[in-house]
């Protein structure tokens, strides 16, 4: 496995890595290959039972990158008897050298595309010739909404290596509360027991706009629930470059202005998310662009009402609006307003919502089913010799 970031580091797609890992180690061996950026972590570590090794990386400096694909190209060689699969998460410039070396040490590749945008064929064919010769080299091309296949398709890719596979949840881990969770477990989180609690749960990038959300809820808040609060769990400065750390600064600063700074709660991170999303009611994903939402998809399966951007092939292949969940226009602040209000106004519609939300979740994007695809996919992949 080849992450960006791996448990204890928190990523979307370093998540999803680890809870595939933790369905299959059973009957798959597993190392993984990731980068830091937290110089505290070791260099060679078990995680699960699986080993891990970490290459460290100042993500704001040209010089460490490359000095970090050499480490990174390193360990692969010096761990290249332990594995026969290569699956990377996501591709970015260091793979293009270990798609290399994976066909030089005649290895089989797959690659699972993780954001629009970004590792999408379409948009690989702009980062250059090198780049996507190499990423087009790969064996299998895993994507995690439909909304990947329209590029897959106009890059003229062949199509017998396309696999549709969602992400998975775990709906024994994400769960409603019972009666009278949500309660508790806002007090021991730190929350007010009572109120509606709206929670946000992302990195604090402008493509995910938690911006966005909190002016939305400030419109609404005091006219329609006055005993609201807002909740942000996510990293809000971070060396990495999707994080930009005055987005919560201005959060905080109007939240103080406006006599909200008791209503508005950050938490930096956390390894029990599943407790935030038991304890929220309203769920609110407002990115302008994403692969296929973890978080929202937990949410999901926690029971939470959940309001996302229409994203077409995206959150529209997941959410029917008005039925399990509410679609808004991206980057659009009445749209959300309108949501937000709807949700307040009205607790047994709220109600339903969460409760088709689960069970679209535990019926169509269960962890246990896409395990059991990756397990068909790399069967196929150990199957077939050069």
């Amino acid at each position: 496995m080849v992450t960006g970031a791996y448990f204890p580091e928190l990523s979307g797609a370093g998540l999803q890595c680890r809870a595939l890992i933790g369905k299959l180690r059973d009957r798959v061996d597993f190392t993984v290959l990731t980068t830091t950026a937290d110089s505290s972590l070791p260099a060679d570590d078990v995680q699960d039972g699986v080993p891990v090794h970490r290459v460290l990386v100042n993500p704001s400096s040209a010089l460490s990158k490359a000095a970090a694909s050499l480490r990174f190209a390193a360990a692969f060689l010096r761990t290249a008897r332990d594995f026969s699969i290569v699956h990377f998460h996501g591709f970015s410039q260091k793979s293009i050298l270990l798609m290399g070396l994976a066909r030089l040490k005649r290895k089989r590749v797959a690659i699972k595309m993780t954001s629009v945008g970004h590792d999408d064929p379409g948009s690989m064919t702009r980062r250059g010739g090198l780049a996507y010769w190499s990423y087009s080299r790969s064996d299998l091309f895993f994507a995690v909404s439909p909304r990947f296949q329209d590029s897959y398709t106009a890059a003229g890719l062949k199509p017998e290596r396309f696999w549709l596979i969602p992400n998975g949840v775990d709906c024994e881990k994400f769960r409603p509360g019972l009666p009278g969770e949500r309660e508790s477990l806002r007090r021991e989180l730190g929350l007010a027991p009572q109120g509606r609690l709206v929670l946000f749960v992302g990195f604090f990038s402008r493509e995910k706009r938690p911006d966005l959300l909190f002016d939305a809820w400030t419109r609404v808040a005091e006219s329609v629930a006055p005993d609201s609060s807002l909740l942000f769990v996510g990293a809000t400065a971070s060396p990495y470059y999707e994080v930009d750390s005055g987005l919560a600064e201005r959060i905080r600063s109007l939240a103080h202005t406006l006599g909200l700074e008791g209503r508005v709660r950050f938490v930096e991170k956390t390894n029990e998310i599943e407790r935030f999303h038991r304890a929220a009611d309203i769920f609110v994903l407002p990115s302008l662009r994403e692969g296929m939402p973890n978080a929202l998809l937990e949410a999901m399966a926690s029971g939470a009402a959940c309001i996302a951007s229409r994203l077409p092939g995206v959150t529209d292949a997941i959410i029917e609006d008005g039925r399990n969940g509410l679609l808004v226009p991206p980057g659009e602040p009445a749209g959300l307003e309108a949501a937000l209000q709807r949700c307040f106004e009205n607790r047994e519609s709220t109600r339903v919502l969460g409760m088709e939300a689960r069970r679209t979740v535990c019926q169509r994007f269960n962890l246990d089913d896409a395990a059991r695809r990756y397990f068909d996919a790399y069967t196929e992949l150990g199957a077939v010799t050069f």
